[in-house]
């Protein structure tokens, strides 16, 4: 962390600050920020966090400021810490429109969004991004084992900092393949009780 200013300056600008006072919790966010801010360090938890995740949003800037957000998604830890201040994907083919990629050339500002509907948490990533091309042994080193996607660079993220953020207004929901899980488990529960019942039935 910057050992002037805390970490969490990077969201926390003088215009937040001012806010912050006039709403009554400036002095709750100071304590934190005296304590250094936000984490930059990607910690076990975050990194356990991360590797269940399969979707994520990264958030970019072209050079007039105009912001995008494009979802990015694959098995879950496709998005993999390679060491403790930086994140690395590889970039599938799409549809080829190249927003991210350009944005991050004139701006290698981003921010990652990370939402865990079925456990109301999400995680906000601010850093810097910039994609690699040419690094055949880090892309397969972060392609995700067996799926089905052609990757043709690798996303790399430079944490600045992250937050954890509350859990308030987060609707739950739950993917798809946990739903398949549960579902399977409960059949097989369900067939393993049929069977003890019809075992007592005939007296086994």
């Amino acid at each position: 962390m910057n050992s002037e200013r805390p970490s969490s300056d990077i969201a926390f600008t003088d215009t937040v600050k001012q806010l912050q006072t006039r709403n009554g919790s400036r002095e709750a966010y100071a304590g934190m920020e005296a304590r250094g801010g936000w984490s930059d360090r990607i910690t076990p938890p975050l990194a356990e966090f991360i590797a269940r995740q399969n979707s994520f949003y990264l958030a970019t800037v072209n050079a007039e400021g105009q912001p995008y957000i494009q979802h990015r998604g694959g098995p879950r830890g496709f998005l993999k810490p390679i060491d403790e201040h930086t994140l690395a994907m590889a970039d599938f083919r799409g549809n080829r429109q190249f927003i991210s990629q350009g944005n991050l050339l004139d701006s290698g500002k981003a921010f990652i969004f990370l939402m865990d509907y079925a456990n109301r948490r999400r995680i906000k990533i601010w850093g810097e991004a910039r994609m690699v091309e040419g690094d055949d042994a880090l892309l397969q080193s972060v392609m995700p084992e067996g799926y089905a996607a052609v990757p043709e660079r690798v996303l790399l993220f430079k944490i600045t900092a992250w937050d954890p953020n509350c859990p308030q207004h987060i609707p739950r929901k739950i993917d798809a393949d946990e739903v398949d899980s549960l579902l399977a488990e409960r059949d097989r529960e369900i067939a393993e009780l049929k069977a003890q019942i019809e075992r007592l039935r005939q007296g086994v």
